[in-house]
């Protein structure tokens, strides 16, 4: 019994020290942005997009433009295309800094997030989505979300394999 809690121990150790190893640093890096970040435009972009060094995973895209507002001005589901993220946009509103806040998962499996900024020089008539969720947030819901994806199964595992040493030890006695 005492190796046993031995292994359990042991096993949720391992559980913790996977889930608090830091970050590889071959991920995915943005190249190219449309808009260009800082770009100064008169017209707001019908979509805008984000390419990167290396095909993107299809699992959980995330894209938003929020405008100088705090509102969205992004519309329908991000898409994805080889190496390239993109969401259509609203006709935009307000004059000001409009930021795209991106998440893609590298081809390694690990999640990528930033973004970048354009300027919208003349105001626009079109009407805004909801107020934005702050990046802060998002982050904070995709960091909890992978680390509920890691720590489960490997807390299953353990488990199983605990359970399996004690069943083999009564076979055994």
């Amino acid at each position: 019994m005492r190796s046993a809690a031995l292994l359990l121990l042991s096993a949720l150790a391992a559980v913790i020290a996977l889930a608090a190893a830091p970050k590889a640093s071959a991920h995915s890096v943005r190249i190219a942005t449309d808009p260009p970040a800082n770009a100064i435009l008169s017209v707001g972009p019908t979509q805008v997009s984000a390419t990167f060094n290396e095909t993107l995973q299809p699992a959980f895209p995330a894209m938003t433009v929020v405008g100088p507002d705090g509102n969205l001005w992004s519309t329908g589901q991000p898409k994805i295309d080889g190496a390239v993220i993109s969401v259509d946009v609203l006709p935009l509103g307000p004059a000001g800094t409009y930021t795209v806040n991106y998440r893609v998962t590298s081809a390694d499996g690990h999640p990528v997030s930033g973004s970048w900024s354009f300027q919208l020089t003349v105001a626009g008539t079109g009407t805004p989505g909801p107020p934005a969720q702050t990046p802060a947030a998002a982050a904070s819901t995709w960091s909890a979300r992978w680390t509920f994806i890691a720590i489960v199964p490997a807390a299953v595992l353990a488990l199983g394999i605990v359970f399996w040493r004690i069943y083999r030890r009564k076979d055994a006695g």
